[in-house]
């Protein structure tokens, strides 16, 4: 299977990042009546798992390691969190001193302050990936994905604190009324915000030389941040209706990249794929399985029906693999990886398609055979898959 054996640095970070959510957390603790924190904390950890899943869900064509995406939630709800919070505080301390007038400094650094500093930590772990996980980043879908956990981490762990504020000063009246905003209106904001951060983080993977292409997105993560809160802060609900606007308009942007990428990926499959017909690896049928969301579940469907648990665990290596291959070509063709590298991934990516095959359910007679590419609607055999759109001019790759 495609698993990798999580290093030392992930684990220490990951322990780090535990810590440091612990340390927010204890400063709840400290800032309220433990009944009150355990509410807010219950009301801000109990929509996590459905937006989860709703990320995870725009992630099927090339799912991410789930370490790596551990690991950027945890940085969002304790590194970024405890650091933001203790910079946003100082920031707020200063400010009040000295325009003396305590709503004023707190709707200014919400403004101008929170934006920099938030967006910035939130940023250091998608340029941590960008440094250390390069190969990771295959598209923007990657860079919109790795945002979104650690924007959802950081904001699970900012509602706490803002729960339990607003059931403190305006009891259950306040906390409903924030609850709404933050948990039901808006929970995908942090996300939305970081996801520019992603998307430029994404492309300066895949081409050298594009450090301002960052720089640029995180300053559009911040401008957006900071235009959702001003607005909220001095435009009241007419401002609000506006910001809540514009990152709708950015939701459906987003939503129409990842479902182009997806079509890039399977542009690709078709690309590089049919010449590994020759060892064995793929035929038609495969590539037809592997060109939609539908076709891939399917397969997985025969396979589980026909071979339990190991067939489908056989039929997801090899559909990931697949797709894993594809990539690997179309970063050799820009230049991102050096032969060697190719040629060790590319056979270590051959290698688990071929045992993922020999290790697919074979049904008798009786049971009925698999359709055709394992997925119903497939062409039959010697019957080449239409192309997708754009389909790109095959090069032999080198190696295969």
């Amino acid at each position: 299977m495609l698993k990798e054996r999580p290093s030392v640095g992930l684990i220490i970070g990951l322990v780090l990042a535990g810590v440091c959510a612990l340390v927010t957390l204890s400063f709840d603790i400290f800032d309220g009546e433990p009944v009150q924190f355990f509410i807010a904390l219950v009301l801000a950890v109990a929509p996590v798992p459905v937006l989860l899943a709703g990320v995870l869900a725009l992630d099927r064509m090339e799912p991410e390691p789930r370490a790596n995406l551990a690991f950027a939630f945890a940085w969002g709800a304790g590194v970024a969190v405890l650091f933001a919070g203790l910079l946003n505080s100082l920031n707020l301390i200063y400010i009040e001193h000295q325009i003396g007038n305590t709503t004023d400094a707190r709707n200014l650094v919400a403004t101008f302050g929170a934006p920099l500093v938030e967006e910035t930590m939130k940023g250091l772990v998608l340029v941590g990936l960008l440094r250390f996980r390069r190969q990771e980043l295959d598209g923007p879908t990657d860079g919109i994905i790795y945002a979104s956990m650690v924007g959802l981490g950081f904001a699970m762990s900012e509602n706490v604190s803002y729960y339990l504020a607003a059931l403190s000063e305006h009891g259950p009246e306040g906390l409903a009324a924030t609850v709404v905003l933050r948990g039901v209106l808006s929970p995908f904001a942090h996300p939305l915000f970081t996801s520019l951060i992603g998307i430029s983080v994404a492309y300066a993977a895949q081409r050298r030389g594009a450090t301002g292409v960052v720089l640029a997105g995180w300053a559009g993560a911040m401008v957006l941040h900071g235009l959702w809160n001003g607005l909220a802060s001095f435009g009241g609900f007419p401002g609000l209706a506006v910001a809540y606007l514009v990152l709708m308009v950015l939701l459906f942007i987003e939503l129409g990249v990842i479902f182009r990428d997806r079509k890039r990926i399977v542009a690709l499959i078709h690309h590089y794929l049919p010449p590994y017909e020759r060892n064995g690896l793929i035929n038609e049928a495969d590539i037809f399985m592997l060109s939609s969301l539908k076709g891939r579940r399917q397969a997985r469907q025969w396979a589980k029906a026909h071979g339990g648990k190991a067939g489908v665990r056989a039929m997801s290596d090899y559909q990931l693999a697949a797709t894993e291959l594809g990539l690997l070509h179309a970063r050799a063709s820009r230049g991102g990886i050096d032969e060697r590298s190719f040629l060790e991934r590319q056979r270590e990516l051959a290698g688990l398609m071929a045992h993922a095959r020999m290790s697919f359910p074979r049904p008798t007679a009786a049971q009925g055979m698999p359709p055709p590419g394992y997925a119903p609607g497939a062409p039959p055999p010697g019957q080449p898959p239409p192309p997708p759109p754009g389909r790109p001019r095959w090069t032999p790759p080198s190696g295969a």
